[in-house]
């Protein structure tokens, strides 16, 4: 009696094992863990839930004239403003280039920001990637300093501003404050993200997004929460490393 309770407390706590548990890093049938190695199935994924099953549009079924073995074949397609496609019963689709996901070629992501496609440099349940965005600036104007200046006047400084209620300005004139001549400066700069793979949200890499997806692991964001701010910023990076590495990615097998 004694060894047959030793042996079911034995299987109970083997079925209790981390290892064993439906959570992150739990390997299912027709599941592989991910490694940079692993090869997403080329093709335009319409949305994220596409992404985790690794099932995309392949290029068979893309309705278009560019050569299926064009080094350049996504570039050009993509530079459509709508992809034409058979979905799985073979009827034929139009969908907006604008509203899709991304693609993956040579088992390589890119996603689509800004009307841009950016490749995921760094993937698990935690991917990480930089994407180049666009702002506008709409303090820049016909100022000599190149931003708006309440006090400056096109006859020189003392004859009133753009906004001042005695001011008068003709709407042709290249002086009125919504002419052509007064548009908001365009500014590209480097951003980075993260993408929650479980979720599939995209959100800016900074700290406080950061801790929101580390409290999936407890013992780290503990680590990551006691640092000082300063000390938060430089150890992003790292942490999300960690976590990848303690809770694995697995991937549908390419089909």
């Amino acid at each position: 009696m004694k060894r047959l309770l030793c042996g079911l407390l034995t299987s109970l706590l083997l079925f209790l094992h981390p290892s064993t548990l439906t959570s992150y890093g739990q390997e299912e049938e027709g599941m592989v863990k991910y490694t940079p190695d692993f090869k997403f199935t080329d093709g335009i994924y319409l949305n994220f839930e596409m992404v985790k099953a690794n099932s995309p549009i392949p290029k068979a079924k893309l309705l278009t004239s560019v050569d299926y073995n064009d080094r350049e074949f996504f570039k050009k397609v993509l530079a459509a403003d709508k992809i034409y496609f058979y979905d799985q019963m073979g009827v034929r689709q139009e969908i907006e280039k604008n509203t899709i996901w991304g693609y993956s070629r040579n088992g390589v992501l890119y996603i689509q920001i800004q009307d841009n496609f950016n490749r995921i440099t760094f993937v698990g349940n935690i991917c990480h990637f930089v994407a180049d965005i666009t702002t506008y600036d709409s303090r820049y104007s016909n100022s000599p300093y190149g931003y708006y200046d309440p006090y400056y006047s096109p006859y020189g400084y003392g004859y009133g501003n753009y906004y001042s209620p005695y001011s008068y300005y003709s709407p042709y004139s290249p002086y009125y404050p919504y002419s052509a001549y007064n548009q908001p400066v365009a500014r590209t700069e480097l951003q980075q993200y993260i993408i929650d793979f479980e979720s599939g949200k995209l959100l800016e890499f900074e700290v406080d997004n950061t801790e929101v997806l580390l409290m999936k692991d407890p013992e780290l964001y503990d680590q990551f929460v006691q640092l000082s701010k300063q000390k938060k910023k430089e150890q992003m990076f790292v942490f999300l490393r960690k976590f990848n590495e303690r809770n694995p990615l697995y991937i549908p097998a390419k089909r």
